[in-house]
């Protein structure tokens, strides 16, 4: 097999065929539907029992009535084969709902529990996890277990049950052609264990190459834009060829085995055949057994083999299913969950005081990202923070909403320490706009209400009238019920960030954060904006980060970061008179302005 130098991901190596501790995990999700499981265990029980009651009929038929010319016996045989055959329809029925109902219980369950852990999970573990690895466990790998649930464990119990019977009725017709029958059994054991074998390595090959192709086009079909715009389709569509090539290769290897497998199974079942005719053919003519016994043995043998081939299938949905169910238990066990304190503090009216005392923080465990940073931002007050690219800036809201944990240090929110304030409870207080702007599929009035039931339309519009959005969202032609599409495609960049600034509004929040929000409209919007807020901000706790620093010389405290650590601290008339950091900063910008005008 070529390699190309793509890594494998651990997640695509295969473990254990069949874990115990995996399925016990696994039967605790099955516990709250265990009458749906007895139900249908017993269903397997009687279909499994009618499929070898047939041959024993026709040999009753045949013994019983064809040799002794008996018509009537034969038309009661008859109806009764069709009676079973009309019973043995309706019961799998039954069984193939009951399965399948079970099944999506199960897997919805499961799916709204790793929903529902992953949104729990701290910024940091995302910070470091591929969404769409997330996306897979939700999607790909329950699947995997809908199919182990109604299409593998219960099934398995049906072709056990099979052979048991077929066991049952061919030793109490002839035992000793029954044991001529299964004189192929090791042959079949041996065939069957080199293609479990052969198979699993195939299998665990077609897995890691079918995530490089994933991951190869959910890259490139993402980055499109940069393909096209440098004119790479040769290059990469040359490249795709040459992933997909290892995919089709392993999956044609995966077929030889199978298609090597069933042939001498198929060979095994002729020659049970065979052996059945010259042993029981020779027995029949010398009146040992009945031609209907014989007849009977032969359709036993086919069927025996059937439920053999079946087999074969479930160990690959069970195979697929532990690989899954590792992978979902694994990220179920992650425990990067920002805690909530046992006994938390309740505010039933937040001031907005806002104290950061000597607070060190870091991403990662040695490179800190804040250092010793102590600063208090009084009720009702407007404070900017400002600074170059990586000096920390955002952090401090990521930790203000508890997105992340400090190192050192505590911040008070009216003199209560955060870690003692449920994060629920925290952040119903805030709001914050961003400069990338999110939007849901959905429609503009759910974007703004987030679908919160207790937000009424006459607060949504108030909101949009305040950003001054109003009149746009009317213009359209459904007006608050416009569709918006992904990432509102859409929509404007200044009109999704309106949007937004309307989302933040509709919640009262006593603190507003506005972490570069208007960076990335036109002017005009950006005027409209601050044009809004102004009366927005007024008796509201406010935190802007900017750096257009023309946006933020009204605030109240102008606090500088440089490299972690707060360097200045003052208004802006303030900080210009010092003529350090802030002033070098305007400055720059001033300079930058007046050439981009030239």
């Amino acid at each position: 097999m070529r390699n190309r130098g793509f890594g494998i991901s651990s997640d695509e190596i295969l473990g254990k065929a069949y874990d115990s501790k995996l399925m016990k995990r696994l039967l605790q999700y099955v516990k709250p539907y265990a009458k749906y499981v007895a139900f249908a265990i017993l269903l397997n029980v009687v279909v499994a029992g009618l499929g070898p009651l047939r041959p024993y009929l026709m040999k009753i038929a045949i013994d019983e009535h064809i040799a002794k010319h008996d018509y009537n016996g034969l038309l009661n045989i008859v109806l009764i084969l069709f009676a079973v055959l009309i019973f043995q329809a309706v019961v799998r029925y039954f069984l193939t709902y009951f399965t399948q109902l079970m099944g999506q219980k199960i897997i919805y369950d499961l799916r709204i529990k790793i929903f529902a852990h992953i949104q729990n999970l701290s910024l940091k573990f995302f910070d470091k996890t591929p969404i769409g690895r997330l996306v897979t466990r939700v999607t790909n790998d329950v699947e995997s277990l809908n199919q182990l649930f109604s299409s593998g464990i219960i099934t398995i119990f049906s072709d056990v049950f099979i052979i048991i019977w077929i066991f049952i009725f061919m030793f109490s017709m002839a035992w000793e052609l029954a044991l001529v029958t299964l004189s192929v059994i090791p042959f079949l054991f041996y065939a069957t264990f080199l293609f479990r074998k052969k198979v699993r390595n195939a299998y665990r090959s077609v897995r890691f190459h079918l995530a490089r192709l994933n991951s190869y086009m959910q890259e490139h079909i993402s980055g499109i834009y940069i393909v096209q715009l440098f004119t790479k389709e040769k290059a990469e569509e040359k490249k795709f060829k040459a992933i997909n090539d290892d995919y089709k290769d392993v999956n044609i290897k995966s077929i030889f085995y199978y298609a090597m497998f069933f042939p001498v199974v198929e060979f095994l079942s002729s020659t049970a055949v065979a052996l059945i005719i010259w042993y029981g053919g020779g027995e029949a003519v010398q009146g040992a057994i009945t031609i209907g016994v014989l007849l009977a043995f032969i359709q036993y043998t086919e069927m025996f083999f059937r439920p053999i081939r079946d087999l074969s299938e479930k160990y690959n949905i069970l195979q697929t299913a532990m690989a899954s169910s590792e992978r979902i238990f694994k990220l179920l066990d992650t425990k990067e969950i920002i805690p909530d304190p046992e006994n938390p503090k309740k505010f039933d009216k937040v001031a907005g005081e806002i104290i950061f005392k000597n607070v060190w923080f870091s991403y990662t465990e040695k490179d800190y990202v804040l250092r010793d940073i102590s600063f208090k931002i009084e009720s009702g007050k407007t404070a900017a923070i400002v600074g170059a690219t990586g000096a920390g800036k955002t952090s401090v809201i990521n930790i203000l909403n508890r997105f992340y944990e400090i190192e050192k240090g505590t911040v008070l929110l009216d003199g209560v320490d955060i870690r003692k304030i449920k994060k629920e409870e925290l952040r119903k207080h805030i709001s914050l706009v961003l400069q990338d702007v999110l939007l849901f599929a959905g429609t503009i009035k759910s974007n703004i209400s987030l679908n919160n039931p207790a937000i009424g339309d006459d607060e949504i519009v108030e909101a949009a009238k305040i950003v001054g959005i109003h009149d746009f969202i009317l213009s359209l032609p459904n007006g608050y019920d416009e569709e918006v599409k992904e990432k509102g495609a859409t929509l404007s960049g200044g009109q999704k960030q309106l949007i937004s600034f309307a989302r933040a509004l509709v919640y009262n929040p006593q603190i507003l954060i506005l972490d570069e929000a208007t960076s990335s409209v036109d002017t005009e919007t950006e005027m409209l904006i601050q044009k809004a807020t102004r009366n927005l901000l007024k008796n509201r706790t406010a935190i802007v980060i900017a750096h257009r620093l023309s946006t933020i010389k009204n605030a109240d405290k102008i606090i500088v970061i440089h490299r972690g650590e707060i360097r200045e601290s003052g208004s802006h008339r303030e900080l210009l008179a010092k003529k350090d950091i802030y002033f070098k900063l305007y400055q720059l910008q001033y300079k930058e302005q007046e050439n981009f005008i030239l």
